[in-house]
């Protein structure tokens, strides 16, 4: 007797075991399933910061820019160096604020505005959309002359439903 109970404890503990081998596939397909619902819910989530990094650093990138124009203009303004006639003492090029402007005329000081041309996050390119003073404000050709505004060309929009080439 004592050894029938004993088999029968036996074949209990097998099959407890072989429910417990199904239970724990079900639970990992339970959870595989699980895991790919959150990161297709997660997928979206982390292009949107993607480009809302990339709209921040254009953001940066044309100020930096803007502001490097404004600081050429201010000190040209003030007669720290010699600028063109016509030029209305805006910068010729980017490469101008890049390559530097020679302070007064003795000095061997050069006066540099921008480390690099950044490049457009948007193109992935370092070539920018610029205007002169006499260009239209919306207009999408330079006349050459002198740096007045600086553009993205990207043809993109951006989150908030702005153009990027507005900005």
């Amino acid at each position: 007797m004592w050894q029938r109970d004993f088999c029968f404890d036996k074949s209990f503990r097998r099959r407890r075991y072989s429910l417990a081998a199904g239970m724990t596939l079900l639970e990992l397909i339970i959870a595989c399933s699980i895991l790919m619902v959150l990161s297709s819910m997660a997928l979206p989530v982390f292009r949107y910061t993607v480009i809302r990094q990339k709209e921040a650093e254009l953001h940066y990138d044309l100020r930096t820019m803007k502001d490097a124009i404004d600081r050429y203009k201010d000190l040209a303004d003030q007669h720290k160096f010699r600028t063109e006639v016509g030029s209305e003492n805006y910068p010729p090029d980017l490469e101008t604020l890049v390559k530097g402007v020679q302070l007064g005329a003795g000095d061997d000081k050069k006066l540099r505005f921008l480390r690099k041309i950044p490049v457009d996050p948007m193109t992935g390119r370092a070539d920018w959309g610029l205007r002169s003073i006499s260009d239209d404000p919306d207009s999408s050709s330079w006349g050459g002359k002198n740096v007045f505004d600086v553009y993205s060309k990207s043809t993109g929009t951006a989150l908030d439903g702005t153009k990027y080439s507005d900005w």
